[in-house]
């Protein structure tokens, strides 16, 4: 039922909000890229970016990507107080490459994210002005900014979401996944109270299917400075092979009816007190997880990397 009624929502582009921890990993670069290419094609309307990395180069980092692909009206939102202030290099370096004259590399409007609006009011004011049970929101960091919104528009929520889907834990049975024990008390009150389905692209997920360094060598060459590549190559010493986490929780929420993944019967996730995933079978339960097969994974990782390299519109 849950894969029929998301399947007939998606005869226009889906409406996306993205909340990611840029800046803790490179995935969440590709994955954004992913997001514009798929807007690009008419598959997709990102609405905002909100940010569950507090740190001041987060939102900067994001809008320069924006403008990079011709979206630099997109709004930002950041959390305030967040778990991982740390400073990051693969939003950091990009952020402060400049030309021989000083001006920057990337042009955007933020050049730090204390300026930028909160989170919980950018995601309260974008979900207002959408249709009801209209919006997919995909959550690739912690589980901050929607345990917030939470508190405050549970009702906002109900209305307007139609989808959560979130990279997040590991199934069927879990480890203490990243996302989930950053903010351990946020993740268990969105998996127990969140009035909407949610699909969880578990840790395995993107395990098993590496981003190819010799597409960041070669696929993006169609500009000499390309912002994804920056933070690639800033983030680790290349070449490298990286995990696609948050790419697969993006290509399932805009292409849900492609056959690139299974999902699980539906049922309800559950974090323990260490943060470890359970996955309780149901069949009136809201939630599911995806499941992928080796023949699934060619056609998964072929996608993202054409979605990924495309050039902006």
């Amino acid at each position: 039922m849950l894969l029929a009624s998301v399947c007939a929502a998606h005869a226009q582009p889906v409406p996306i909000i993205f909340d990611t921890d840029m800046g803790n990993d490179v995935d969440d670069a590709l994955a954004l890229a992913v997001l514009h290419a798929l807007e690009s094609r008419g598959e997709a309307k990102l609405l905002a970016v909100t940010l569950t990395k507090d740190n001041r180069y987060a939102a900067p980092y994001v809008d320069l990507v924006n403008t990079f692909y011709g979206r630099p009206d997109i709004p930002i939102g950041v959390v305030k107080n967040g778990k991982t202030p740390e400073d990051s290099a693969m939003i950091r370096v990009p952020c402060e490459r400049k030309r021989a004259d000083g001006t920057p590399v990337y042009p955007r409007r933020l050049n730090d994210g204390s300026t930028a609006p909160d989170a919980s009011t950018v995601l309260r004011r974008v979900l207002e002005s959408q249709p009801d049970n209209s919006v997919t929101i995909v959550q690739v960091g912690f589980f901050t900014n929607m345990a917030r919104l939470l508190d405050t528009d549970r009702d906002l929520i109900a209305r307007k979401v139609r989808l959560l889907v979130v990279m997040a834990g590991a199934f069927p049975t879990g480890i203490a996944e990243y996302n989930v024990k950053t903010d351990l008390p946020a993740s268990r009150k969105v998996f127990a109270e969140w009035p909407t389905p949610i699909v969880a692209s578990g840790l395995e997920i993107g395990n098993s299917i590496l981003y190819p360094a010799v597409s960041i060598e070669r696929d993006y060459r169609y500009v000499e400075n390309h912002p994804i590549v920056d933070a690639y190559r800033a983030y680790k010493k290349m070449p490298y092979d990286r995990q696609t986490w948050d790419l697969t929780a993006v290509l399932y929420a805009v292409r849900p009816d492609r056959g690139y993944f299974s999902l699980s019967p539906p049922g309800q996730i559950s974090t323990d007190e260490k943060g470890r995933t359970h996955f309780t079978e149901s069949p009136g339960g809201k939630h599911r997880y995806l499941i992928v097969n080796d023949t699934q994974r060619v056609r998964v990782l072929e996608a993202l990397v054409q979605l990924a390299s495309q050039p902006p519109k």
